[in-house]
C-alpha cells in the first residue's frame, strides 16, 4: 500500500471514519463478480440506510454566518451535541468521473475527529497534511460543506459511480401488506422513498424472507435522476447530495458501483496446493474495506445479501445461514451463488472465499493423482445441478423457496432448527452413544433463554435449536490434502462441535464449513460466521490409524475457532483494541473444549492444561521480554475504551504495526487471566458462569467491563479478597508485563507430574542419543563394523522414536576405512 496521509506518521493507528452516530448502513446487497484473469472483483453495494435517532437537521441560524464554513451542530435526545463529518476541502480543478489527481488537501473535519480521539487516547498530535491520491466524482465541488455527508470506510478501490436508488419505481411494492405500504396521498417521492425503506428495515424478524427478497428487488432498482457527488480518499468514501443538510433527507438506499485493486490488502489472490487459483478474504488488518464501501466499526451491526458471480468450475464459500445453491450461467460460463444473513453483525465478520476445492466425504478418499480429470471430476461431485430456475428466482439471491433449497442441495439444511442430513454420515450423527452431557439450562425459567439483543431469528430461544449438539458442517479442502482434511478435520469436527454445546450451550450459527486455505495463510485458523479457514499446517502429518497424539494440534485448533461462534462473533468486543475478549476467551476455552471432545478424566485433563499453560507462559514471557510495551496492554486506550468522536468516527490503536501481527499478547495474557479468575471462583462455577454469561450477552457488543462487572456481581466474595473492577484492570489489562499472580503460578506448574515426566522423557532421549553417537564414532573405523550397525541404527530409532532418516545420515557420515 502506498504511504498514508491521513494519519500521523508517528503512529501505527488505524482511522474508523464512518459517521456512524449520524447514520446507520442496516443491510448490504453484493453483487460482485470474481475475475481470476485481471485478479479484481467488480461490481456493486446497495446500502440501505437509517439515520440516527435524535439527530435533527440544521436550523436556518445553524447555517447563518458565522456558522462555521466546515461544521454543523445537531443535538440527539441524549442531549449532547453531534457534528456532521464534512468530507476533505477541495481545489478547484479536480474534473472526470471518477479521475485520479493529486493535490494537498486542508485538514478536514473527519481529520479533526481524528485529532480529538488521539487527545483522548493520549497520542501525539497529527502532522500536517501531507500529499495523496484522491477520487472523486467531477461535480463535487460544486457541493456545500453545509451538505450532509454520508462518510463510508473505503480503500483500495475504484469508484465508478454513487446514486440514489429509486424504490419507488418497484412495481411490487404496491402489493404490499398495509403495514408495509408508504401510505397517503400527496407525499413527496423523497418521502414516500423513506417511509417504505424505514418500514421494510423495521419488519418482524418473522418474516425476513419477504423482507429479503423486497431488499433484493429495492436493489436492482434504477437510480433517481438527482446525482450524488462523491469523493475518495485514502481511508474513506464520502457521498453528498446537494442541498440535503441532515441525515433525515439523505437518500435512504445507496448504489455504489466500483471495482477492488489487485493490490487490496482485504482479500488475497494466489494458488492453492493443487496450484489452481484461488481468492479469499485474508483478515486483514483494514478488514473488508478494500472489499467494499462499508462502515467499520463495530457499532454499525447490519445484515447481508450476496450474488457472487465466479467461473463455473469454482466453489464459492461465504458467510451465509444456508448453504448456496449455483445456478448457472451457459451464456458468460460463470456460477451463481446467493447467500445471506438474518443475524446483524459487523461488516467486518463478512467473508468469501473462492476457488476449485473438493469436499471432503465420511469415506476415506482414494489417492487421487493431482491430473485435470481428477480434479473436474471432484469439481462436478461437488457442485449441485440446479435444475430449472426462473430469472426471478435468480435474481432475488433467495431462490425461489426454502424447501428448493433443501431439495436442490446435497447438504439438506433446514432454518437451524430441524434435524439435518447428508451423504456423509458422520457429518451428523447425534454422537448420543458418546457420553457426551447434555448442556443445562436449569438456571433459566423453564430452561428458556430471554434475549436482550434486536430482533432478528435468534436460535438461543429454539427449543430444537437448544438440543442440537452438533450442527451441519462440511469440509473443502484441495485435492492433494482430501486426505488429511479427512482423516484430521472432519474426523473430529463432529465431535468438537458435540463438546462445544456442552461446555457453552447452543450453536449461535444454523450451519459451518471449514476449508483447508493456501499455503501462506498468516495464521493457524480463523473463524467467521458460518465458516473457518484453516491452515495447512494444523492437520495431521502421519497417515490413518497413526494415533491420536498426531490429532491433538488439530482437535484444539478446531476447538479454538468453534470457541470463537461464543466469543468474537455472536458476543463481540464494541471497542476493536479489546481483543482479548475474543482470542483470550477462545484460547482459554480450547483446552476445556478439547478435553471434552477427548473424553478424558478430570485428573487428565487438569494435568494436559497445566502443562500447555507452562508452554503459554514461556512463550508469553519470551514475547514481552522482546517487545515494546505500548504493545503489551491488553486495554490500550484504558479510561477511554469505547470511546468515540462525535460523529462516531475513531481510531483502532496500533492497528497497523506490524509487530502486532505476530504477537500473542491478546491470546496469551487474556489467557491467563481467565485462569486466574477460575482459580479464584472455582473452574467449574466458572464454566457455569460462562454460560449464563452467553445468556445475557448473545447478539451483543461488549466491554471487559461488561464481563467482569456481571463476574463480581455473581460471585460477590471476590471484592472480599480485594479483587475489585479496578485492581484487575490495573494488574492486568491497563500495565505491560507480566502479573505477580502468574510468575508465582508458572512455578507451580513447572514442577507437576506430567511435566516432570516429558523432562524425563526427553533426557532419556537426548542421553541415549549421545550414547549412540560415541558409538558409531568408535565403531567407524572399519567398514566392517559400520556395516554391522545398522540393524543397530534401525532398532535405536524405533526406541528412541527418533526419525530413521536421521539415523541413517549419521550412518551415512561415517567415514569409510583407509584401504591399507
Amino acid at each position: 500500500m502506498e504511504p498514508d496521509g491521513d494519519l500521523n506518521p508517528d503512529t501505527d493507528d488505524l482511522p474508523l471514519r464512518a459517521n456512524t452516530n449520524h447514520i446507520l448502513v442496516k443491510h448490504y446487497v453484493l453483487d460482485l463478480t470474481v475475475h481470476f484473469d485481471r485478479k479484481v472483483i467488480s461490481g456493486s453495494a446497495v446500502l440501505f440506510l437509517e439515520p440516527c435517532s435524535g439527530v435533527r437537521s440544521k436550523t436556518e441560524d445553524d447555517i447563518g454566518p458565522g456558522a462555521g464554513e466546515g461544521d454543523g451542530t445537531v443535538e440527539s435526545q441524549e442531549g449532547f451535541v453531534c457534528r456532521f463529518q464534512d468530507a476533505d476541502t477541495m481545489e478547484d480543478g479536480t474534473k472526470g468521473l471518477g479521475k485520479t489527481t493529486t493535490r494537498t488537501e486542508k485538514m478536514s473535519t473527519g481529520e479533526r475527529d481524528r485529532d480529538e480521539f488521539l487527545a483522548l487516547s493520549g497520542a501525539g498530535s497529527p502532522t500536517a497534511p501531507e500529499t495523496k491520491t484522491i477520487q472523486s466524482s467531477h461535480l463535487w465541488e460544486t457541493t456545500s460543506n453545509n451538505d450532509f455527508t454520508l462518510v463510508l470506510d473505503c480503500c483500495d478501490l475504484d469508484v465508478s459511480k454513487v446514486e440514489e436508488v429509486d424504490v419507488t419505481s418497484v412495481s411490487a411494492t404496491s402489493s404490499l401488506p398495509p403495514e408495509v405500504t408508504p401510505k397517503g396521498s400527496g407525499v413527496s417521492s423523497a418521502n414516500q422513498q423513506t417511509a417504505f425503506i424505514q418500514k421494510l428495515i423495521s419488519m418482524p424478524s418473522g418474516q425476513w424472507r419477504q423482507k429479503h427478497q423486497l431488499f433484493s428487488l429495492c436493489s436492482r432498482a434504477p437510480g433517481a435522476q438527482d446525482v450524488l457527488h462523491f469523493h475518495r480518499d485514502r481511508w474513506s468514501l464520502q457521498v453528498r447530495k446537494k442541498r440535503v443538510t441532515s441525515p433525515q433527507e439523505f437518500p435512504c438506499a445507496v448504489r455504489v458501483c466500483y471495482e477492488t485493486r489487485p493490490t487490496g490488502c482485504s482479500v488475497r489472490w494466489t494458488k492453492d496446493q493443487d496450484s489452481r487459483v484461488c481468492v479469499y478474504t485474508a483478515g486483514s488488518p483494514i478488514n473488508n474495506r478494500a472489499l467494499f464501501p462499508c462502515q467499520e466499526p463495530p457499532v454499525a451491526m447490519s445484515t447481508w445479501q450476496a450474488t457472487v458471480r465466479a467461473p463455473s468450475e469454482c466453489v464459492v464459500l461465504m458467510s451465509g445461514e444456508e448453504q448456496a445453491v449455483p445456478i448457472e450461467d451457459r451464456d458468460t460460463r460463470f456460477s451463481v451463488w446467493n447467500y445471506h444473513v438474518t443475524m446483524p453483525m459487523p461488516a467486518s465478520t463478512f467473508t468469501l472465499a473462492v476457488g476449485h476445492w473438493c469436499q471432503v466425504t465420511a469415506e476415506t478418499p482414494p489417492r487421487v493423482e493431482r491430473g485435470v480429470k481428477d480434479k473436474m471430476d471432484c469439481d462436478k461431485q461437488v457442485k449441485p445441478v440446479a435444475g430449472e430456475w426462473t430469472e426471478a428466482g435468480l435474481v432475488s439471491g433467495l431462490g425461489n423457496s426454502s424447501s428448493e433449497l433443501v431439495k436442490l442441495s446435497p447438504l439438506q439444511t433446514g432454518s437451524g432448527d430441524q434435524t439435518t442430513r447428508s451423504h456423509s454420515a458422520s457429518c451428523y450423527s447425534s454422537l448420543e452413544d458418546e457420553g457426551l452431557s447434555v448442556t443445562d439450562y436449569s438456571g433459566t425459567v423453564d430452561g428458556s433463554i430471554s434475549c436482550s439483543h434486536g430482533d432478528y431469528p435468534c436460535r438461543f430461544p429454539e427449543r430444537l435449536a437448544r438440543s442440537q449438539r452438533v450442527i451441519p458442517h462440511r469440509v473443502f479442502a484441495p485435492v492433494c490434502l482430501l486426505e488429511k482434511a479427512q482423516m484430521g478435520v472432519l474426523k473430529l469436527l463432529s465431535q468438537c462441535l458435540a463438546a462445544a454445546h456442552t461446555i457453552l450451550g447452543v450453536h449461535p450459527f444454523p450451519r459451518l464449513d471449514v476449508l483447508i486455505i493456501p499455503a501462506g495463510f498468516s495464521s493457524l485458523g480463523m473463524a467467521s460466521p458460518h465458516i473457518i479457514f484453516l491452515s495447512q499446517s494444523v492437520l495431521p502429518a502421519g497417515s490413518p490409524g497413526s494415533g491420536q497424539n498426531s490429532l491433538s494440534l488439530c482437535g484444539s485448533r478446531v476447538c479454538h475457532e468453534i470457541a470463537h461462534s461464543w466469543f468474537g462473533l455472536v458476543i463481540g468486543a464494541r471497542d476493536w483494541t479489546e481483543e482479548w475478549i475474543s482470542e483470550g476467551f477462545a484460547t482459554y476455552l480450547e483446552d476445556i473444549i478439547w478435553a471434552q471432545a477427548q473424553q478424558i478424566s478430570s485428573q487428565d485433563a487438569v494435568e494436559q492444561s497445566d502443562l500447555k499453560a507452562l508452554l503459554r507462559w514461556r512463550r508469553l514471557s519470551d514475547e514481552l521480554q522482546n517487545s515494546e510495551e505500548e504493545l503489551q496492554i491488553l486495554r490500550p486506550n484504558m479510561e477511554n475504551t469505547g470511546r468515540v468522536s462525535e460523529s462516531g468516527s475513531s481510531m483502532v490503536k496500533h492497528a497497523l504495526n506490524p509487530d502486532k501481527t505476530f504477537m500473542q499478547v491478546h491470546y496469551l495474557k487474556g489467557y491467563f487471566l481467565l485462569r486466574f479468575l477460575a482459580s479464584q471462583v472455582g473452574e467449574q462455577q466458572f464454566i457455569d458462569f460462562f454460560r449464563l454469561f452467553v445468556k445475557r450477552y448473545h447478539g451483543q457488543l461488549i466491554l471487559s467491563q461488561d464481563f467482569l462487572q456481571l463476574l463480581l456481581i455473581t460471585f460477590p466474595d471476590m471484592e472480599r479478597k480485594d479483587l475489585t473492577l479496578n485492581a484487575i484492570y490495573a494488574d492486568w489489562l491497563d500495565r505491560p508485563g507480566i502479573p505477580k499472580w502468574l510468575c508465582e503460578r508458572s512455578a507451580v506448574w513447572s514442577k507437576t507430574r506430567l511435566v516432570e515426566e516429558v523432562k524425563a522423557e526427553l533426557f532419556c532421549h537426548y542421553f541415549s542419543f549421545l550414547l549412540l553417537l560415541c558409538f558409531s564414532l568408535l565403531c567407524s573405523f572399519t567398514r566392517s563394523v559400520s556395516q554391522c550397525l545398522i540393524p543397530s541404527l534401525i532398532a535405536a530409532s524405533h526406541a528412541l522414536n527418533l526419525p530413521l532418516l536421521l539415523i541413517c545420515s549419521l550412518y551415512q557420515s561415517l567415514p569409510l576405512p583407509v584401504s591399507e
